[in-house]
């Protein structure tokens, strides 16, 4: 069975950082990325990155976050520096088999 665990969310100040952690099992996944969603607001990407390493950002969040992954460890990451308010949301991970599969996601909260 395909499950994705997200961890590392939490409560940090402005111009803080964290680093989200995604442990994927059951499956190879040629893609796997980062998505974020704010209460009233859709969900939107982040940032995704091939199993080959080929990475795609937000432009919202080029310069400040850095997503990588860990094929042997089948695990991805994102390293989120200054961190600003309208960063907070709820951080979901995604992967591609090609199939669809999500994480139940986890808090970031970015506050003074």
């Amino acid at each position: 069975q395909v499950q994705l665990v997200e961890s590392g969310g939490g409560l940090v100040q402005p111009g803080g950082s964290l680093r989200l952690s995604c442990a994927a099992s059951g499956s190879i996944f040629y893609i796997m990325g980062w998505y974020r969603q704010a209460p009233g607001k859709q969900r939107e990407l982040v940032a995704t990155i091939t199993r080959g390493g080929n990475i795609n950002y937000a432009d919202a969040v080029k310069g400040r976050f850095t997503i990588s992954r860990d094929n042997a460890k089948n695990t991805v990451y994102l390293q989120m520096n200054s961190l600003k308010p309208e960063d907070t949301a709820v951080y979901y991970c995604n992967a591609k088999v090609p199939t669809l599969y999500w994480g139940q996601g986890t808090q970031v909260t970015v506050s003074s």
